[in-house]
């Protein structure tokens, strides 16, 4: 059964300015991260905090330096978004645009006016900007002067980048989130906090005494948010998915519970605004002691998120087995074993709709605050026929049995938001750095070597998203 969602519901697409921009030292932009990152074998590596170089090496391809060059065709593409009815799109600003070195004494009005053109834009057709802090974003500079989040000095330089975006446009942005898939920090330490390791260090104290200068960076700027833009909602993000069980054997329940609490420790604390108990005895089993300040646990309790963003793509499984441990789904940075009720992805992600009213009510149950999917979509191979059209029935079929399970989880009480589908516009794979990897309902002419007329095209799934908006959901069919 379909049902109508309720009156007020956002619904939209999600995108982020690594991803989608280009430009990438244009008008006085810094080096980012994501900057560092190349296509093929190294990504990988480097993700995981294996960095040999802080500068592009000569020979490799980078696809965030042109992407799909967002940063001048925006008014066209958000003409796009406007034509599906789109009354939100997530994005994220760039901090390098703001300050390129992360630490420069002024901000670089190049930047800021950007964002304002594009919040405008925005604001032209009605559709709220969602917008994201930090989205796998650390100035370049910042890891080479300070070692980047493993440095307590980012959270002073954090929080004077929120206060300056926030007073910039807080005209034009109520709904804000500080860092996307915070919980990314301990999978891919370099996408998630800029940390680069070298031989012999402790990676795990190292990355826990990183997460808390993020945590607090993000009770500040929620302190900031909600000083200079009282009537603003500024959320938390999450990379969510529940983890079953492999079997009713007590061991693998348990240690599925343990595997969501590694993701939850960050929202439990930003969203109840302490350290869990299970933490605790994590950091004391494993000799971990977190550096706090006098303060620290103060700002945490008062400043806690007005919302839950989180992004879900599939479920995962584990298992206390040896056995069973030996058949891992390929693809996806969350480790999880083959579940034979589900099937995968053409890069391996488990598709489980049902999983997504599950991991819905999860949140809500433990955090009882509104939740926000801000990410949830399908990545896939998308062929042009010789009529120029392109039948992407598999994305709509992918989407239409999870939107139906959202409506499924707002039914069962779960009070959400909205929804932003990721990448409404084919965009760079943040995971593996390709093109072909499309999860758009507007196909973009590139390749993962960076050919291509960057032509915009639409697929049969954005006039079915369309018809999804127009009908608040009721409408699911293709």
């Amino acid at each position: 059964m379909t049902r109508q969602f309720p009156d007020g519901f956002l619904w939209g697409g999600a995108i982020a300015a690594n991803q989608t921009e280009g430009a990438y030292l244009e008008d006085g932009k810094g080096l980012t991260i994501v900057d560092l990152l190349p296509t093929g074998e190294k990504r990988f590596e480097i993700m995981k905090g294996k960095v040999d170089s802080l500068t592009p090496v000569d020979g490799e391809y980078y696809p965030s330096h042109k992407a799909i060059d967002f940063y001048h065709r925006y008014q066209e593409d958000i003409a796009l978004f406007a034509e599906m009815g789109f009354q939100a799109l997530r994005v994220s600003i760039s901090w390098a645009r703001i300050f390129p070195n992360g630490d420069d004494e002024t901000p670089n009005e190049a930047g800021l006016k950007f964002y304002d053109n594009l919040f405008d834009e925005l604001r032209k057709y009605n559709i709220e900007p969602v917008v994201t802090i930090a989205h796998f974003d650390v100035p370049v500079h910042l890891i080479k002067e300070f070692g980047s989040w493993r440095n307590r000095k980012l959270v002073d330089l954090f929080e004077r980048y929120a206060k300056t975006i926030f007073k910039r446009y807080k005209d034009k942005v109520k709904y804000w989130m500080t860092f996307n898939e915070i919980n990314m920090l301990l999978h891919l330490p370099f996408v998630g906090a800029g940390l680069v390791f070298k031989e012999g260090e402790n990676e795990t104290q190292i990355k826990y005494q990183a997460a808390h200068h993020q945590l607090v960076a993000s009770a500040r700027a929620v302190k900031a948010c909600h000083e200079i833009i009282p009537d603003a909602m500024i959320g938390c993000m999450l990379a969510a998915g529940t983890t079953y069980p492999y079997t009713s054997n007590p061991d693998d329940v348990f240690k599925a519970m343990d595997r969501d609490r590694e993701s939850f420790f960050f929202i439990d604390v930003q969203a109840r605004g302490e350290y869990p108990g299970y933490a605790k005895r994590f950091f004391k089993e494993n000799n971990l002691t977190i550096d706090m300040e006098e303060d620290d646990e103060e700002l945490l309790k008062k400043h806690t998120v007005d919302y839950i963003g989180f992004s879900y793509y599939s479920s995962r499984a584990t298992s206390t087995d040896s056995e069973v441990l030996k058949n891992q789904t390929s693809g996806n940075v969350f480790d999880s074993v083959d579940n034979p009720y589900l099937k995968t992805s053409e890069w391996g992600w488990t598709i489980d709709p049902k999983g997504f009213r599950i991991t819905a009510n999860q949140l809500y149950d433990r955090y009882q605050k509104p939740l926000f999917v801000v990410e949830n979509g399908l990545g896939a191979v998308d062929e042009i026929n010789a009529d120029g059209t392109i039948d992407d029935d598999y994305r709509i079929d992918y989407l239409r049995k999870h939107i139906a399970e959202m409506s499924e989880a707002i039914e069962d009480g779960v009070d959400i938001i909205g929804y932003t589908s990721w990448g409404p516009i084919d965009i760079v794979s943040a995971s593996t750095g390709e093109m072909k990897k499309r999860y758009g309902y507007i196909y973009v002419d590139r390749d993962n070597e960076g050919n291509g007329s960057l032509k915009r095209r639409k697929k049969k799934s954005f006039y079915w998203y369309k018809k999804v908006i127009e009908t608040k959901g009721i409408n699911l069919e293709k």
